[in-house]
Parts: structure tokens; C-alpha cells; sequence
């Protein structure tokens, strides 16, 4: 979690850096003027905006926060399913991986993107970006879920420790590609609003839980999660003031037995 913390960080002074540089200079403009009463030298702020936009830019330090759910479309009567999950009967159905919403967290960070303008008109811009992030999701879990991947992946519950904390994190390294919408509001406001997709390589999977028992315990594996994932993102707000995302991933966590769905929302700090 440290290592998450710190990128995200980062990626926030790196923004903020960059924004700062990016604002309109302001120059002095002397003059000398002969009148009735002499010589007079007059000084005058003159603000330098840069008229001549580039098609081509570069983005640096976007970090979304959010929160995350679970979409289970899984078929818990199927053999794959019930072999996977050595939990009672009455316990294999959706309910087993109930989340503590309010705890289950979404961070992604894209440290650099960059952005082509396609439309560049007085009322609507247009832009494509890409570029390269981690995408990374928290669950919490309600009940004592437990992974392991022993001799094969398998869930159960564990009644042995007292669970105070239970937490499954995975981390993707992610490929944005979106197209964002800038739509004029007011002389000097912009409805900002796009669409986009991501394809991301999962880069690590692992459980923590906190009992009364053993204290902390981490397990980084496999545990049966596909390598590869893809999701729908968009986002929706008002040009330099806030913006809102959403991600649903339409390829499920897992590679078999389970079709879970992650969907966050949340705010996006910085932006094309």
C-alpha cells in the first residue's frame, strides 16, 4: 500500500507543478511619452497569452480516486464454481463476496499522456489521448473470504481467526485510449466529457488480513485471476474546476469458475 500512496503523490506534485507553469505570464511594457509637462516614463502589466495552441501536448501526473463495486454474473451451480469454493451451501451464491463499499477503493495513476487535438473550434474541441498507468482496485470484504493457491486456487471461509480486516488488492499495468469532448458553456467555461477504453496486464494480486490470532498476514498469487483486463471508462465535468470518472471492466477478475465485474467511481484530479 506504501508504494500506492507515494505514486499517487507524486503524481499530484507533478501535477500540480505542472499547472502552475502552464499559467499566463505577466510582462512589463515601459514607455517614455513628451508632453507639457516633460518627459514622462509610464509602466504598464501586459498579460502574455499564448493565442497559438498545439496540436499535440503532453499530460502529466492524472490520478483518479474512487470506490468500488462488484457486477457477479456467476453461475454458482456450475461444477467450476462449486470447485473452486469450499464455503457451506448456503453460502455459495453472490452474497459470499458482499464488499464494505465505503473501504473498497479505486486508485489509477497515469503519470504521463498525450493528447492529439482533432477539432479545435470556437464552441467544441476535440482530443485523442493515450499513454500508460496503473490501475489499481481494493476490495473489502464483510465476511472472512479467504484465497489460497496451494496445489489449485480455491475459497473458504475461514471460522478458525477472528478477522478484523480483509482485503484483496490487485494492480494492472494499463493503456488508455479515450477521446475527450470540450463542449463551450459561458465565454470562459468548458463542459468537459469523454469516452474511452483501457486494456491493462495484471502486474500483482494479493490478500491481506488482520486477525486477532496472527496479527498481519499478506499472500501474493495467482489465485485463479486472469492476466489481462479491458474496461469502458468515461468521465464528465466542468474544464478546471472537477471532473468525474467511471470504469466498468468488461472482462470478469477471474479466469474461470467466477464472473465478478469491478465498477468504480470517483474524482479525477488533472486531465486532457
Amino acid at each position: 500500500m506504501k508504494y500506492r500512496i507515494i505514486f499517487a503523490l507524486v503524481g499530484l506534485a507533478i501535477f500540480t507543478g505542472n499547472a502552475a507553469t502552464a499559467q499566463e505570464k505577466e510582462k512589463k511594457k515601459m514607455s517614455i511619452s513628451l508632453g507639457s509637462d516633460g518627459f514622462a516614463i509610464n509602466s504598464e502589466s501586459k498579460k502574455e497569452d499564448n493565442k497559438v495552441e498545439k496540436k499535440f501536448d503532453v499530460e502529466v501526473g492524472i490520478v483518479d480516486i474512487g470506490l468500488n463495486s462488484l457486477q457477479d454474473k456467476s453461475n454458482y451451480n456450475s461444477t467450476a464454481a462449486q470447485s473452486l469454493l469450499n464455503v457451506p451451501d448456503d453460502y455459495q451464491n453472490e452474497n459470499l463476496f458482499n464488499l464494505r463499499s465505503g473501504k473498497s477503493w479505486n486508485v489509477n495513476v497515469w503519470p504521463v499522456i498525450t493528447s492529439w487535438k482533432l477539432v479545435n473550434g470556437d464552441g467544441q474541441k476535440i482530443f485523442f489521448g493515450t499513454g500508460v498507468g496503473l490501475q489499481m482496485y481494493n476490495f473489502r470484504f464483510n465476511r472472512p473470504v479467504t484465497y489460497i493457491n496451494e496445489v489449485s486456487p480455491m475459497v473458504y471461509l475461514d471460522s478458525v481467526q477472528t478477522i478484523t480486516k480483509n482485503k484483496l488488492g490487485l494492480t494492472y499495468l494499463s493503456v488508455p485510449l479515450m477521446f475527450t469532448f470540450k463542449t463551450k458553456a459561458a465565454p470562459k467555461s468548458w463542459f468537459v466529457y469523454g469516452v474511452g477504453i483501457t486494456g491493462g496486464y495484471r502486474l500483482a494480486s494479493w490478500t491481506k488480513q488482520i486477525s486477532n490470532e496472527k496479527g498481519k498476514q499478506k499472500n501474493h498469487d495467482k489465485f485463479n485471476f486472469s492476466d489481462f483486463n479491458s474496461c469502458i471508462t468515461a468521465e464528465f465535468g466542468l474544464d478546471g474546476y472537477f471532473r468525474l470518472y467511471a470504469s466498468y471492466q468488461v472482462t470478469p477478475l477471474a479466469e474461470n469458475a467466477l464472473e465478478q465485474y469491478p465498477f468504480s467511481i470517483g474524482l479525477r484530479f488533472g486531465g486532457i
